[in-house]
């Protein structure tokens, strides 16, 4: 039965943070708001917690989660970036953008794509998530909250907790998101080419 934690959107209460956190740390799946919709999250040492994600989001090993990260200064223990990609992430983030990096050896083997060696990495634009992240000290493992078989993600988390309260362990209520999934976008390649398309402009890319 999953826990249920009203934190006010943009001056996210610290008690409730730190027991969020607790909750994670000891293996907790935990539904959070974003600047896109809803997503699902874990501690990213836990494999158990990790499995677990994956059999609510219906993914299995090939498909790729993304790290949340706090800010910048995280991307070069987890990813490979030269000025280039620097540069168009710095201008785009933090935001609903995931970019597809080369992974470096830092990042275990489960987290990374397995036969291309790359993570996704975003630097989420929310107060509640940035909090959590600045709480727990490292990074988030994470994917967008869309059921198996549906198109559309979740973001009312009233009813994520109906539908999903024996599965989580946690549901963080900061109100509704927009119902629209991150922009996946794959910086490994040039020009950068669009892997999924949600919410954010893909100018800054060259791309529309």
């Amino acid at each position: 039965m999953s826990q249920f934690f009203q934190i006010h959107p943009e001056n996210p209460q610290s008690r409730l943070i730190k027991q969020a956190v607790q909750i994670i740390d000891k293996g907790g799946i935990v539904a959070l708001p974003t600047d896109s919709s809803y997503a699902i999250a874990c501690h990213i040492d836990d494999k158990s917690a990790v499995d677990r994600l994956r059999r609510i989001r219906g993914l299995d090993e090939k498909q790729m989660l993304s790290l949340l990260v706090r800010d910048l200064s995280e991307l070069a223990e987890f990813a490979m970036v030269d000025n280039r990609q620097f540069r168009l992430i710095k201008a785009t983030t933090p935001g609903p953008y995931v970019f597809i990096l080369e992974a470096t050896k830092e990042v275990p083997r489960r987290l990374s794509h397995p036969s291309r060696k790359t993570i996704g990495l975003r630097v989420p634009d929310h107060a509640i998530t940035l909090a959590l992240l600045e709480e727990l000290g490292q990074p988030l493992l994470a994917t967008t909250l869309i059921l198996p078989d549906e198109t559309e993600p979740l973001n009312d988390p009233e009813e994520i907790r109906e539908r999903l309260e024996k599965q989580l362990d946690l549901v963080i209520d900061g109100g509704a998101c927009p119902k629209e999934p991150s922009t996946v976008v794959d910086l490994t390649v040039t020009p950068p080419e669009v892997i999924r398309r949600g919410r954010g402009s893909l100018a800054p890319f060259g791309l529309s």
